[in-house]
């Protein structure tokens, strides 16, 4: 598994979204490399992991993940990597001095307790389309991914280019990636949190509502903080903002 580390300090997982890599938080990395020791981790199937051979699953992630970085880190994870990321905090509360969620939901889909979600046959439908149209699929999980954004076009390219920079991803991983999003709820689980956590949403993300993100933070008697300019990818637009909010935490730890 690929992990990218630079900087100097404490260190600082950071995990990629559905589709993506490590390279998508480039945006961020001069804004935290003088604080941090950042590791931004190419996760199994993805940009440069694509043929790690390892599988797209939580066990296997954690198990390179704290063999590799120094313990106990700063995790943050962005949409799926958030799932990757409080698996982690959960499962290894030991490897784990603080947690943030960027933009991402211990549920990501709609159930009858948990009005924030997405409609199941969303990830049914892409995961369905992935077969039919690889390219046209990616290209509308990007532009809801950018929806809501003051810089959607320009967004979306971003998106567009760092997800292909080192090649197509893997089409199995990227169906398994959307079957943990459909599947995985952590809810039940957040009061276990042993550690402080961050939950920070984006008023105009039309992927994870920031109503899920405040409940969520609530379960976990963690912090909620709300960009209300903010869509999916915050930390494109207002890196500055994000990088602050990161820094910020780490110094209350």
């Amino acid at each position: 598994m690929h992990i990218e580390s630079s900087g100097h300090g404490p260190d600082l997982i950071l995990l990629h979204g559905w589709a993506m890599h490590g390279g998508v938080f480039a945006p961020l990395l001069p804004l935290l490399q003088a604080r941090f020791t950042v590791h931004a981790v190419d996760l199994p199937g993805h940009g440069r992991s694509r043929a790690c051979g390892l599988p797209l699953a939580f066990d296997a992630v954690w198990d390179e993940l704290r063999a590799r970085i120094p313990q106990p880190a700063l995790v943050m994870g962005w949409s799926l990597g958030g799932l990757f990321a409080l698996h982690g905090a959960l499962a290894h509360p030991a490897a784990c001095r603080g947690l943030i969620l960027q933009n991402a939901s211990p549920c990501f889909v709609h159930r009858p307790d948990w009005p924030h979600g997405m409609p199941a046959q969303v990830f049914r439908q892409f995961a369905a389309e992935l077969e039919r149209d690889y390219a046209q699929t990616l290209h509308r999980f990007f532009m809801l991914e950018a929806q809501g954004s003051e810089h959607l076009r320009d967004d979306l390219r971003l998106l567009q280019r760092t997800a292909f920079e080192f090649g197509e991803p893997d089409a199995r991983v990227l169906a398994e990636g959307l079957h943990l999003l459909e599947t995985v709820d952590l809810r039940a689980r957040l009061p276990n949190l042993a550690m402080p956590s961050l939950w920070l949403a984006g008023r105009r993300d039309r992927l994870v509502s920031a109503a899920a993100m405040q409940s969520a933070s609530e379960a976990a008697d963690g912090t909620f903080a709300c960009d209300e300019h903010g869509g999916h990818a915050p930390f494109l637009t207002h890196p500055a903002a994000v990088a602050a909010a990161i820094t910020g935490f780490a110094e209350h730890l």
